[in-house]
């Protein structure tokens, strides 16, 4: 789907939310384990998962994402919890290490046995939950943008997949006549598979790939990269390095005399958490694409990020990660209601098809491949650190996470992704 300019944009509004308060009041108390099962009939809590990395070269990410869930606990015990239970959130420290991850999340649901768990960032970490969640028949939802080729009937991605982010940024690119690009980014499963997504996308588009490397999360000796880039005169790079290499590469490439007049990039996992950390002064002026900034304009979102200012200091930000794990926890919510119970099975069945009214817009839940409908947003770094939309999609992206819609992807959705995709049909 193509990109059109903002003036053009024509968001979806008004629809009521499922259970959706935006106002920051009552509290939550945060345990770390013990208690009663997160099902537990007699109960008047329900407990529930938050795992992120609190520590480690993803924390500078992730810690954030843990407040926002905490902040939706907070205003839904506040306005009567969760059919009628006060919700007991478990907090967890994932490392930035994907086995922690998955020791960590058995844990909630075996030891804890949390009704649902709400975290993950990178794609390492979410393989490594992946099998624990379904072989305990658990329940997570995660809110990161991601590579797609991938549907669980017991994991929500409340993020972007590959059609409602990485396809409209190549499409804004080639539409402002950004066609030599070179990739870098992070070495793991998320950037490698992006980026064959991009070379699919570039060959039948008429973009040309000039170069691509990786650096493992957390390596900061990002001068040989920076280098190469520089020796290849790419007009953008497209940028999926995560943590806080971001720092290096962008302090790097700065220092080296490169403005986005003469390499653009467009980076999908820098946002507004992360440009006071990599650098403003590093950052304005290059491109972004998301599905949601602090400074989108709509009355929801202006509550949001009132609420999460007054909760966690005036010189916090929002950004797409932090809204879409806000979200995952109003979606929960609205599912174990409609389903009348907590049951995992009862409430995947009932958020099919949910329409909520979130910070980002109208968010539908599909009916059957646990993605949400998402509107496509490309934005700029400005000199305060946030970032101005300029152009979007018009409307929420129908999500297609092995790609089926788009001839160029032929082939990309093999063995258990394509068999996951085609079972969510």
């Amino acid at each position: 789907m193509g990109i059109r300019k903002r003036s053009a944009r024509s968001l979806i509004a008004g629809i009521a939310a499922a259970g959706l308060l935006l106002a920051a009041c009552g509290s939550g108390d945060t345990t770390e384990s013990g208690g009663s099962g997160g099902t537990d009939t007699e109960s008047s809590t329900v407990k529930v998962g938050v795992l992120q990395s609190l520590s480690g070269t993803m924390s500078i990410s992730e810690v954030a994402v843990k407040d926002a869930a905490l902040l939706a606990i907070k205003e839904i015990n506040a306005s009567g919890g969760v059919a009628g239970r006060q919700i007991q959130p478990v907090v967890e420290d994932g490392e930035s290490k994907p086995e922690v991850f998955a020791q960590k999340i058995e844990k909630l649901l075996t030891t804890d046995k949390v009704a649902v768990v709400f975290g993950g960032w990178t794609s390492a970490s979410r393989k490594a939950m992946k099998p624990v969640v379904e072989g305990a028949n658990g329940l997570l939802f995660y809110p990161v943008q991601y590579e797609g080729l991938e549907v669980s009937k017991n994991i929500f991605y409340t993020g972007a997949t590959t059609n409602q982010q990485i396809v409209p940024g190549l499409d804004y690119l080639k539409q402002a006549g950004l066609t030599k690009v070179y990739l870098v980014g992070s070495d793991y499963v998320f950037p490698r598979t992006a980026n064959k997504q991009i070379k699919a996308y570039a060959a039948a588009n008429g973009l040309e790939i000039l170069g691509e490397d990786y650096l493992q999360l957390g390596d900061t000796n990002v001068q040989g990269i920076v280098q190469k880039v520089l020796d290849a005169k790419p007009q953008v790079v497209f940028n999926t390095l995560n943590g806080d290499t971001n720092v290096a590469f962008f302090k790097e490439l700065k220092a080296k005399g490169n403005t986005p007049e003469q390499i653009q990039t467009l980076s999908v996992s820098i946002a507004e958490e992360e440009t006071a950390g990599v650098g403003i002064d590093n950052l304005v002026g290059h491109l972004v694409a998301w599905n949601y900034y602090q400074t989108t304009d709509l009355p929801r979102n202006k509550a949001f990020v009132e609420a999460f200012k007054a909760e966690f200091g005036a010189d916090r930000r929002t950004a797409d990660p932090i809204e879409a794990g806000y979200n995952s926890v109003y979606i929960w919510k609205a599912a174990v209601e409609k389903a009348g119970s907590f049951d995992v099975s009862a409430v995947t069945a009932a958020a099919g098809g949910l329409v909520l009214d979130t910070p980002e817009g109208t968010v539908t839940v599909h009916p059957t491949n646990h993605h949400v409908f998402k509107t496509a947003r490309i934005g700029k770094v400005n000199a305060q650190g946030l970032i101005d939309e300029v152009s979007n999609s018009g409307q929420p992206i129908a999500p297609d996470p092995c790609l089926d819609t788009y001839t160029w992807a032929a082939g990309l959705a093999v063995g258990e992704a394509r068999a996951e995709c085609d079972a969510a049909k």
